[in-house]
């Protein structure tokens, strides 16, 4: 919650904090909200989300039926007791935020290498830089290991193993015949299947089953069989709808907490590693972009404390478990 109010305040700001030259990024951000929407048997962990959210600083509410109704007038609610809502929350164009932060580092100086890493050079406890594919080197005494679902990988083939899997997710869009009346904040049915707007059609997708591959095709099928279902039972209006594409992702998914690896690597000087975010990265991405400069230019955390998040967690048996995870 620090990392996601934290970044959120990054994501507010961003156009104005990354401009060059007079041009500011759009990166889509919409602060439509989140909800949940809850069984009768789910209220009372969702209360108690609630009270752990508000002690963090986090304004999100419980919401009755007509709340609900409020929010969406042509909920199903009949197997509804609730929902959590969080104003604040939203969505972006995630790739329009990269190249918000590519644009200002180069304008800062940075160097960017558009070549794939094939190894990490180290010697004895001390990293020297890496290899591309290309066969040039680069030499560094700090490497940051900031791979996604390649990231895992990369770090084992240095003999340094992680417990980080590719998982596909698959995102589908479609347009209904009979239109909203409101639109729609990001929202989880107790199925697992969520939705939203996007622009003036909708996207949808569910929590699939983990499966470790690096597989970014989209299957039409899938939405039929397990979303179209739940969204049809869930509001009428997408009973009748038409699929207008669909893509694929991969989460870098840590099997063992479901959380993010952040920090040096424990027997390997100059080694930072964050990845394994499970489906949340762009939730916390500035936050921990910050915590890792303060950790490798000063050796501390300074803006938030991301040592429950460390490497070596695993080995201590402190792990920082995660269930909503989707």
């Amino acid at each position: 919650m620090q990392l996601s109010r934290f970044s959120l305040n990054v994501y507010k700001h961003f156009a104005e904090d990354m401009e060059v030259d007079g041009e500011k990024p759009d990166i889509g951000f919409k602060q439509r909200g989140y909800l949940f929407l809850a069984t009768e048997k789910m209220m009372p962990q969702f209360e108690k989300n609630m009270m752990l959210q508000h002690r963090n600083g986090v304004d999100s509410q419980l919401l009755d039926i007509e709340d609900l109704r409020g929010l969406i007038p042509e909920l199903t609610i009949s197997d509804l007791a609730g929902g959590l809502y969080c104003s604040e929350s939203g969505y972006l164009d995630a790739y329009s935020v990269m190249q918000g932060y590519i644009k200002y580092a180069k304008h800062l100086g940075a160097e960017y290498i558009y070549e794939e890493v094939s190894d990490l050079l180290i010697e004895g406890q001390q990293m020297k830089g890496v290899r591309l594919k290309n066969g040039e080197t680069c030499t560094a005494p700090v490497v940051v290991n900031c791979g996604g679902a390649w990231g895992a990988q990369l770090s084992e083939k240095a003999g340094i193993k992680f417990s980080i899997v590719p998982s596909p997710r698959q995102i589908f869009q479609f347009d209904c015949e009979k239109k909203l009346k409101n639109y729609l904040p990001l929202t989880m049915d107790p199925t697992g299947v969520y939705f939203r707007h996007e622009g003036e059609q909708m996207i949808a997708g569910y929590s699939e089953p983990i499966r470790s591959d690096f597989d970014f095709s989209w299957r039409r099928e899938d939405f039929i069989e397990n979303v179209w279902p739940p969204l049809a039972h869930r509001i009428p209006n997408f009973e009748r709808v038409k699929i207008v594409r669909g893509w694929a992702g991969i989460y870098d998914y840590n099997t063992e907490d479901h959380n993010a690896i952040i920090g040096q690597y424990p027997k390997i000087e100059g080694y930072y590693v964050a990845f394994g975010f499970s489906g949340h990265g762009m939730q916390q991405a500035p936050g921990v972009g910050k915590g890792m400069s303060e950790l490798i230019r000063k050796g501390k955390y300074e803006t938030i404390d991301l040592s429950p998040l460390r490497p070596e967690r695993f080995a201590e048996h402190q792990l920082v478990i995660e269930d909503a995870i989707y």
